[in-house]
């Protein structure tokens, strides 16, 4: 690890100032310093944020929830209020790494890790996400890597919560040059869709303050497959949410993770659910929509049936 400077930021303007010049803001953690160490990422500065204030609240509303950048995993698990009107994030936070880490872990942090490709995490191996010439894992050991991707890096998005956050219609506020501004799960991630260098769609010096996630969508439901039963990445990941009336759908959102570069939705799906009520017919047909034109790779094809299935489960779960 190369010698930096450290800095305990006050504001957010003042966290700002202090990363613009090749810094990089501190809170869990559990990413940054594993890049560090790897020789990944270097900096001159790195700045606590962790006593920002007003970023680490939850706080609820009757057109919204808020979640401050600095909200650790374990307490959007823990939190009473989320497990009852917003149960899908609650399951996606369980699901993340171990109780420890959730310990730690924040929300901001969560969405702007870095990818979890292990040819990108190989220091030795320069490849394309690091500005070298090619996607070792498109013609390597591609059995954790994306089923769709606009460029020809296929390292996948794997945050849990951006799964759920998507499908939860939420918008993230980030303070770019001193302004805050919003940006859609979708666009906090579109960058990495056609950028190979990309992770996301933040620039140098962005914080991200907060998500809010509207009340509309009240049945929720997230799920995934791992390796492990505990304490493992996902090899694929899906959120749902909508409002369910008497048995039908509306505003219905699903999205899955792991299979992409970006959280992966697909407008045909949502608006082939409208209106509909759940069975396995429209189920099926909706997986069928979400999955249509997947790209299997020598090592990765097992990601298809399993997402699949994710949808059709995941679905189903918000009939309660």
């Amino acid at each position: 690890m190369k010698a930096f400077e450290y800095a305990t930021a006050l504001s957010t303007d003042s966290a700002q100032q202090m990363a613009a010049n090749n810094g990089h803001y501190l809170a869990g953690g559990n990413d940054l310093l594993g890049r560090l160490k790897d020789y990944l990422t270097d900096a001159t500065i790195l700045v606590d944020v962790k006593s920002l204030p007003g970023m680490n609240r939850i706080e609820s509303g009757s057109k919204h929830w808020s979640l401050g950048g600095l909200v650790s995993i374990a307490e959007i698990e823990d939190h009473g209020g989320l497990k009852k009107e917003l149960l899908g994030l609650h399951e996606a936070a369980s699901e993340i790494g171990s109780q420890q880490i959730r310990n730690v872990a924040t929300l901001g942090g969560n969405l702007a890790q870095h990818s979890r490709c292990w040819y990108y995490r190989q220091r030795d191996t320069v490849c394309l996400k690091k500005h070298g010439d090619l996607c070792f894992a498109r013609h390597g050991d591609n059995r954790y890597h994306s089923l769709f991707s606009g460029n020809t890096c296929i390292s996948p998005v794997v945050s849990n919560l951006a799964t759920m956050f998507a499908a939860l219609d939420a918008t993230a506020i980030i303070q770019r040059e001193g302004k805050p501004m919003r940006m859609s799960i979708a666009e906090l991630y579109e960058r990495a869709w056609d950028n190979p260098i990309a992770h996301n769609s933040l620039k140098e010096g962005d914080l991200i303050l907060k998500v809010e996630v509207p009340t509309t969508r009240p049945q929720s439901a997230y799920l995934q497959v791992s390796d492990k039963h505990e304490f493992d990445w996902a090899l694929v990941s899906c959120g749902a949410a909508a409002r369910v009336t008497k048995g039908k759908l509306s505003q219905a959102r699903v999205v899955l993770g792991c299979i992409s570069p970006v959280p992966h939705q697909v407008r045909a799906a949502n608006e082939f659910l409208e209106g509909k009520t759940l069975d396995d017919e429209t189920v099926s047909k909706a997986a069928d929509l979400v999955l249509k034109g997947a790209e299997p790779l020598q090592f990765n094809g097992y990601k298809v049936p399993i997402a699949h299935a994710l949808v059709r489960r995941t679905l189903l779960k918000l009939k309660g």
